[in-house]
């Protein structure tokens, strides 16, 4: 395995069909480079929230599963979480380290919440975080917009602080080993 994965987080059927914020090109970049790392034998890991019986994001429900647009293949590597950050109790930190993974591509829902302390929590454990532009998203909430929120936590929160956010051309292209 290379030492770049692309981990995808919470792009589960119940949260798409709520039409997070740029909706379509999330799903299209995020198929990009789900490609790119699949035909460049780098890692793709899908991190789904679950949530206890009864709930929207109930374990083996049809809103818990991946977006089947972007579903994993192949016996891809799963990790099941129940906080915002995808390695609070999931086992993911300890596997990446284990395989030698240095850089994550990290994609996925909601920017505010999963993707911002999964990104604040790969950055404290050392890997370097790569944030394709326009491949996490969110929904509008009482005081900003899904578009202002990712704008504000990709470009004034994130880059070039925790992570770096770069076009998704660019992330193709390290994916590819380029």
């Amino acid at each position: 395995m290379g030492n770049t994965v692309l981990l995808v987080v919470d792009v589960q059927e119940a949260l798409m069909a709520e039409h997070p914020y740029n909706e379509q090109k999330l799903i299209n970049n995020i198929k990009l480079l789900i490609s790119a790392a699949r035909d460049n034998n780098q890692e793709v890991i899908y991190v789904q929230h679950e949530e206890d019986e009864g709930e929207e994001l109930e374990r083996d429900t049809e809103g818990w599963r991946v977006l089947s647009e972007i579903a994993p293949i192949n016996k891809e590597k799963t990790f099941a979480k129940r906080y915002n950050s995808a390695f609070l109790k999931t086992g993911l930190g300890e596997y990446l380290k284990e395989n030698g993974t240095k850089t994550i591509v990290l994609v996925g829902l909601q920017t505010e919440y999963c993707i911002d302390s999964t990104c604040k929590s790969a950055f404290e454990l050392g890997f370097q975080v790569i944030i394709p532009e326009e491949t996490n998203s969110t929904y509008d909430n009482e005081f900003l917009s899904g578009e202002k929120t990712y704008q504000f936590y990709n470009y004034k929160i994130w880059n070039k602080r925790f992570a770096n956010v770069i076009p998704v051309k660019a992330a193709v292209a390290l994916l590819a080993g380029k």
